[in-house]
């Protein structure tokens, strides 16, 4: 083989590999995002729905909901839980208040992960409104209470997967804002919130 045809397939595969190596970069950085789409369109990871207003058709069947708060070490905030789990009716519209406090001495800001479980309840879940949906930031010893509106989807009495549902969990996790970015991806892949 002479050296112009060497030159030549070297510089193909160097070609070659650059492109794959691009790729892969963009695959990496259009992943989290790819993931989360999936997660919000299919419930999957029980991931919830986020909708305008509750159908306003009460179904008969009641569950009962119950509220988890964790909260990431290196973040300075306490987290807790609404007092108590709530009973609704599927299609009914509850209100429910979590409570956040800066124990730092520095304004801070988190943003929160979420999820439902058991995680097959995730496509029948809906938020209108959230504290989650925006940023939270505290100055220092603030402690404000952060609301959430949802409801349960009628359609639920149609899925017979889950007639044997009568709990769910809706959980948090919040995480320092900068952190949030980093982890968020991993975060909704376990199933974390």
């Amino acid at each position: 083989m002479s050296g112009a045809a060497m030159r030549r397939r070297n510089r193909t595969a160097a070609l070659i590999c650059a492109a794959v190596a691009l790729g892969m970069v963009g695959a990496s950085f259009a992943a989290v995002p790819a993931y989360r789409l999936f997660c919000q369109l299919t419930g999957f990871g029980g991931t919830t729905r986020v909708a305008d207003a509750a159908p306003g058709a009460l179904g008969e069947r009641v569950v009962r909901v119950r509220f988890n708060a964790d909260v990431d070490p290196a973040l300075p905030w306490d987290f807790e839980t609404p007092s108590a789990p709530v009973a609704l009716r599927v299609g009914e519209e509850k209100l429910v208040f979590y409570r956040a406090t800066n124990r730092s001495g520095a304004t801070v800001t988190a943003s929160a992960v979420f999820n439902v479980t058991p995680f097959k309840v995730g496509p029948y879940f809906n938020k209108i409104a959230c504290f989650c949906f925006e940023e939270q930031v505290l100055r220092p010893g603030e402690s404000v209470a952060m609301g959430v509106v949802f409801y349960i989807d009628p359609a639920i009495r149609e899925d017979r997967n889950l007639d044997d549902i009568r709990t769910i969990t809706l959980s948090y996790t919040l995480f320092g804002a900068d952190e949030e970015t980093e982890v968020s991806g991993l975060a909704i892949a376990a199933g974390g919130d």
